[in-house]
């Protein structure tokens, strides 16, 4: 997105936690929007919190899933991984 590379979801999640996590997700970024449209700010705050806990309990987020040592470019530029495209 953006020329950014993003985390997947961890695929260790069951079918039915990762569902319920994305449920979740969704249920918060729906709530970001009403905030905003409602000019709410402490409302808004606390649906970004339920955003970011959302994001790491998917493995978006926070400490890597993954174990065999390779590096973390989240949010990273794709120019500035060696993903880059060398032509």
């Amino acid at each position: 997105m953006r020329g950014r590379l993003w985390r997947a979801s961890n695929p260790a999640l069951s079918e039915g936690a990762r569902e319920s996590l994305v449920a979740e997700l969704m249920d918060a970024r729906r709530a970001v929007g009403i905030a905003k449209r409602q000019e709410d700010p402490e409302a808004e705050k606390a649906a970004r919190v339920r955003v970011h806990e959302a994001k790491v309990s998917l493995g978006e987020r926070g400490p890597v899933w993954w174990n065999d040592g390779a590096p973390d470019y989240n949010r990273h530029l794709v120019e500035n991984t060696p993903y880059a495209s060398n032509g």
